[in-house]
């Protein structure tokens, strides 16, 4: 048995010794007898063999072709391809479900934390344009609950006012269009003045202005404000979340003080809305603010960076006493908020129904 397995050993070792002689001889220039011979009688010998591994292949081939040009193929392909599209589609769809399930929590959020009673609504045309109105049609109207001069909010904060009720939609004036104007108030603060639109379109830099009615009044950049409240809640309910001061003005001599705020509702992304159409039984004050970013001291403006720090400075000696005294001064601003609040945005609103 050891000879008959070392036979076929010898064998494979004698082919590969004369093919490696054959190679060398052959890559040698010229031409060589022995080479040309050798060459002959290897491609007549494995010819057949060749020959017929193209043609065991061959049925493989065919069949691919075969069924590239059956007759319907195209049109499965074509099927294919539009149900891919069709499954793409669903994802995109399914992502926008998502998206709009998110910001409907936030806004049912904000109406609970602030007592708004809301219908939800969905954000379908908006029109801004030269010589036009900077608005957006809902799809709710009067069947659903829907009148003028409601308050419409999202879940970060200030939309606009309802200015027309349809059956089935109604047109809302953004709070950042040029004739809107709302009372407004600085948050921690009863420094109170008017929140108007200063947009002229989409991805405006400044889409909002506010002016304090105290031109001896701090305010400083990275401060909110919130509404300030109309009278019966109309057209404006209290606490609504505004914007955020982006730059102050200091211009001396002026009877009032101005700074530019960014909307705290992205207008550019306008999906689900709420329409108002019962205010709170109390002002919210600035519960529905989120928490404010912390920032470096001294990154504030000018002087009223150190007055904006101080309540945040330890102060050993008064221990828990200043905690309390603290507590008790910020109750009272909050009596003196309410009462002012509604005889200012009076004024406010009976100018706003003007324009």
């Amino acid at each position: 048995m050891r000879r008959d397995g070392s036979r076929p050993r010898l064998v494979v070792g004698l082919l590969a010794a004369v093919s490696l002689v054959l190679v060398v001889l052959d890559s040698r220039a010229g031409a060589n007898p022995v080479t040309s011979a050798a060459r002959t009688v290897g491609e007549a010998a494995f010819h057949p063999v060749a020959a017929g591994v193209s043609a065991a292949g061959a049925p493989i081939t065919g069949v691919f072709s075969a069924l590239a040009a059956a007759p319907g193929a195209a049109e499965r392909i074509d099927e294919l391809e539009r149900r891919n599209d069709e499954l793409r589609a669903r994802l995109r769809d399914r992502g926008r479900d998502a998206d709009r399930a998110k910001r409907l929590r936030e806004l049912l959020q904000l109406a609970g934390a602030g007592g708004y009673e809301i219908v939800p609504a969905q954000a379908v045309t908006r029109v801004t344009a030269r010589g036009f109105s900077d608005t957006v049609t809902l799809d709710v109207g009067r069947d659903d609950g829907v009148r003028r001069n409601m308050t419409v909010v999202a879940g970060d904060g200030l939309v606009g006012r309802v200015v027309q009720a349809g059956a089935a939609t109604a047109t809302v004036l953004l709070v950042t269009d040029r004739s809107s104007a709302v009372g407004a108030r600085l948050e921690d603060s009863e420094e109170i003045g008017v929140a108007e639109g200063a947009s002229s379109g989409i991805g405006d830099g400044e889409p909002l202005r506010f002016e304090l009615m105290s031109a001896d009044a701090r305010m400083r950049k990275g401060q909110r404000i919130v509404t300030l409240g109309s009278h019966n809640s109309t057209p404006f309910v209290p606490g609504v979340p505004i914007g955020t001061i982006t730059s102050v003005d200091d211009t001396p001599g002026r009877l009032t003080r101005t700074g530019h705020a960014e909307p705290a509702v992205d207008f550019g992304s306008l999906d689900v809305v709420g329409v108002i159409v019962a205010g709170p039984e109390g002002d919210p004050r600035d519960s529905l603010l989120p928490d404010p970013p912390r920032e470096a001291p001294g990154a504030e403006d000018g002087e009223d960076a150190p007055d904006a720090e101080r309540p945040e400075a330890p102060r050993p000696s008064e221990g828990s006493a200043g905690s309390g005294e603290g507590d008790g001064g910020g109750g009272g601003r909050g009596g003196a908020g309410d009462g002012g609040g509604s005889t200012q945005e009076s004024a406010d609103d009976s100018g706003g129904e003007d324009r």
